[in-house]
């Protein structure tokens, strides 16, 4: 079980991550577009930089949705793989079951 603390910064991030995505778009296509002007790149960079941390995508992390377990987690599911097995096993996910051969 991962400390609440830590689920409601990803929660925060989260959120800062859609408030400013639209933004942080426009920006980084200004930056990179061959076409732009050196001092106009400038002054995008500067306003890039000036957006939160935290407003990235790459600073988000993958967590568990029912305990918010940080490591080990199916993208597929949401669930980190402690869970995802105690959870087929007890067959509380549809179409999933215990391979046998």
């Amino acid at each position: 079980m991962a400390r609440r603390s830590l689920v409601e910064r990803e929660n925060r991030r989260a959120t800062l991550v859609a408030r400013h995505a639209d933004q942080r778009a426009a920006l980084k296509k200004l930056i990179s577009a061959p076409g732009t002007e050196p001092d106009q790149r400038a002054d995008a960079v500067r306003d890039l930089a000036a957006l939160p941390r935290d407003s990235s995508r790459v600073r988000r992390r993958t967590r568990d949705a029912i305990d918010g377990r940080p490591r080990g987690v199916l993208r597929r599911f949401g669930l980190s793989r402690v869970r995802f097995r105690e959870m087929a096993l007890r067959g509380e996910l549809p179409g999933i079951r215990k391979a046998s051969w």
